[in-house]
């Protein structure tokens, strides 16, 4: 039950906590709501978790001050996982947890389905970037859009606007390079996975910078390593952007930290909300007590207001200095060290030959605790000063008596035993009476039913043919792969096309894939903010008038867009709309997907469990570690607004390609070796899979006349194992390892 209900005019602050100790210490400082992770699938898999207990004893503390938790379930969660939700999360739901964050489009569907009354918050990892992706999540019972730190605050105004949805947005902490939920480069390089709450930050290291001719002009640098962001001067802004709540980041972060940044936001939020002091600037000594209390070299306002630059990036080595260790002590001192506690008014009454009564008054409520009856003293009565002392004491509970009414008769007596349970039965009533509005009843629940695939119909299923399909980032490579006739479907990379020459470019595509007897998919851009929405509204007669078969999506907005716009088209998703599980397909399959691409962090085993039915995997193509806002090609040398190519070196001299793609204003960071699962193709066929696809984006076209012919021998049934010259230049990406 949602108690506390938001006004139009205010702000909630809320707080990061890794360990119950800093949920208490942020709530002393002032948090509204704290977001904590449980002992499973959350996305700080490496900080201070809840257990089960711990949780339910949070949630509590929370609620008799009258704040909110919110749980973190924001990883991407495979088959067997997702059975065991439903357990993980009723405790807590039938305890009142105020909300969930998530990822998963499978675990969106599962909790809205199961848990009907538990809020669904979507997190930014789902890199929710307008209006109408957050008008689909809408529609499907999120309450909440968790927006992404890459979105100006004039796009967050829009979003509201149109949609009138709740918004919470990042106003201090680190920044991600990669959009959230976009980045694959941990998972690629070592197995720990951003999206299962492992990333290892390859981010945060070092990389020399080489231009497209693979020659050094910048030393190593820190050229993906963000500055940390501090929106406490853009309060104003944000508040006429439409955004309610207000994100600290740093679950991983101690309680100084946390405590310590709650409250300066606090200080200046209720100031704010006090329309005299709206117009107030942060103190000179206020901005270096906060920024004593860590950031990377300095502070930014990120992408509030502007789309991408040089100043949000480090370049050096992004150590986290703590400047005010007196400062810290003053912050352990009265948020973490001391305990705030509830007020509380009493009064008990001994009269002698009636049942002593105890009644507590607290927050509106009045409970009433009975207990045995009052004799009459033989020797000593009672006094007022020892009823007093005794039913004044609280211990370890929430509460500490503020005052205390004693009606005693003169001779009454009662055991001291008895007084002490009477206090603790009244106390206890007291804490049930504030908490039951919270709770929950598990009959309000919809258990899932899962129902096992039946493999042996796989067995004995006919099996159709494969379709193969090539996507081409690049013009120049399409001739090559028109020569091949099997490939079937011609995936055109709108966001290669430059917005001036478009329409002209992309008919000519168009045509000549139609004259070569395929079909045409058009792949829509990674990322749909304005320039992609305005290069698709150039394109859409083309879409209307040519023979287009469908469009690949990329983000909950394109699936929208393509939904009410071209119904007559067929939608693919992509692999970062992300189905691990079974559900996630249903899913997607429920909002008009047709073919679904699956993930590439999926490995064999994983593959082979999962429903594949109308699914296409990727098996060429260099994987894309990151798709970023920012440029390394602006930020190194200067933004010219030519699409091109440069490399970042790591630590061990592997070479991560950077494409600029202009026309939609992104960085991709590719892997350094492209994925070949040539070898392993019977064995997709025979996990269900009927559609394969083979990416081109960096090679030239005598690469990709070589590549396709080495695919059809394999495809024929006429080669076993690669080319003597293509070994160690290619990967198995995860199919053999996989994540966590």
């Amino acid at each position: 039950m949602d108690k506390f209900n938001r006004s139009n005019d205010t702000f909630e602050l809320l707080a990061p906590a890794g360990s119950f100790e800093i949920l208490r210490a942020v709530i002393e400082a002032g948090a509204d709501a704290v977001y904590v992770g449980g002992s499973r699938f959350g996305a700080r898999a490496y900080a201070g978790n809840f257990s089960q207990e711990e949780l339910l004893e949070a949630l509590d503390y929370a609620h008799l001050r009258g704040r909110k938790i919110y749980l973190t379930v924001n990883t991407l969660l495979k088959n067997e996982e997702l059975s065991e939700l439903y357990d993980y999360l009723l405790p807590f739901y039938e305890r009142g947890l105020d909300a969930v964050l998530v990822q998963d489009f499978g675990v969106l569907s599962f909790i809205h389905r199961c848990f009907p009354l538990l809020p669904i918050h979507t997190s930014t990892q789902m890199t929710v970037m307008g209006p109408e992706g957050a008008s689909l999540l809408q529609e499907l019972g999120v309450s909440r859009i968790v927006l992404p730190r890459e979105l100006s605050l004039s796009e967050m105004k829009e979003i509201r606007d149109k949609t009138g949805a709740e918004l919470e947005a990042f106003v201090h902490g680190a920044l991600c390079y990669c959009y959230s939920g976009q980045c694959l480069f941990s998972s690629m390089l070592g197995g720990r996975s951003g999206n299962r709450g492992r990333c290892a930050q390859p981010c945060r290291l070092p990389y020399q910078v080489l231009d497209e001719g693979h020659k050094k002009y910048r030393e190593n640098s820190y050229v993906l390593s963000m500055r940390d962001l501090c929106g406490l001067s853009d309060l104003k802004q944000l508040h006429e952007a439409g955004v309610y709540s207000l994100k600290i980041e740093g679950r991983m972060k101690q309680a100084p930290y946390a405590a310590g940044v709650v409250s300066f936001y606090r200080k200046y939020i209720d100031g704010f909300l006090d329309e005299k002091d709206r117009d107030a600037e942060i103190s000179v000594a206020d901005q270096k007590a906060v920024k004593s209390l860590g950031c990377r070299l300095d502070f930014t306002d990120g992408y509030y207001y502007k789309q991408n630059g040089k100043d949000m990036i480090t370049f050096e080595k992004p150590g986290y200095e703590k400047t005010q260790p007196q400062l810290e002590q003053q912050l352990l001192e009265r948020y973490v060290n001391r305990q705030e506690k509830i007020k509380v008014t009493g009064k008990i009454s001994l009269c002698v030959g009636r049942a002593v009564s105890f009644e507590v008054f607290c927050q509106g409520e009045k409970v009433c605790a009975l207990g045995q009856d009052v004799s009459e003293a033989k020797n000593r009565p009672l006094t007022q000063e020892e009823v007093r002392t005794r039913m004044s004491k609280t211990g370890d509970t929430s509460f500490v008596m503020e005052q205390l009414q004693v009606v005693l008769d003169e001779k009454a007596f009662l055991p001291n035993g008895a007084l002490n349970q009477l206090r603790r039965e009244a106390l206890q009533l007291l804490s049930d009476a504030l908490l039951s509005p919270y709770h929950r009843r598990r009959e309000d629940t919809n258990p899932p039913v899962f129902a096992k695939p039946d493999r042996s119909l796989r067995e004995h299923e006919e099996k159709t043919s494969c379709r193969v399909s090539c996507l081409v980032e690049e013009r120049k490579l399409l001739p090559e792969v028109l020569k091949f006739a099997f490939v079937k479907d011609v995936y055109l990379e709108i966001a290669s096309y430059q917005t001036k020459t478009a329409v002209p470019s992309l008919r000519q595509d168009i045509d000549a894939v139609l004259k070569a007897g395929k079909r045409v998919f058009l792949a829509l851009p990674r990322i749909f903010r304005h320039p992609a929405r305005e290069l698709l509204d150039r394109i859409e007669p083309l879409i209307q008038e040519m023979e287009i078969s469908g469009l690949l999506v990329r983000s909950y907005e394109e699936l929208q867009v393509v939904k009410e716009q071209f119904p007559a088209c067929v939608i693919v998703t992509d692999h970062n709309l992300y189905t691990y599980n079974d559900q996630a397909v249903r899913a997607f399959g429920e909002q008009g997907a047709a073919r679904i691409t699956l993930p590439l962090e999926l490995n064999r085993r994983e593959i082979m469990g999962r429903c594949n039915e109308d699914s296409e995997m990727i098996v060429y193509g260099f994987e894309p570690l990151m798709t970023s806002a920012q440029c390394v090609h602006a930020n190194t040398k200067a933004c010219d607004h030519t699409p091109g190519v440069c490399y970042l070196k790591d630590r061990y001299q592997a070479q991560f390609p950077v494409k600029n793609f202009c026309s939609s204003c992104c960085n991709v960071v590719y892997n350094s070796l492209p994925l070949a699962l040539f070898p392993a193709l019977r064995e997709l066929e025979d996990a269900g899979i009927r559609s394969f696809r083979l990416d081109f984006t960096l090679e030239t076209p005598s690469q990709v006349r070589k590549i396709l012919k080495t695919f059809e021998e394999f495809y024929r049934g006429n080669r076993k194992n690669y080319p003597e010259e293509w070994q160690n230049h290619y990967t198995n990406g995860h199919y053999k390892r996989g994540v966590e």
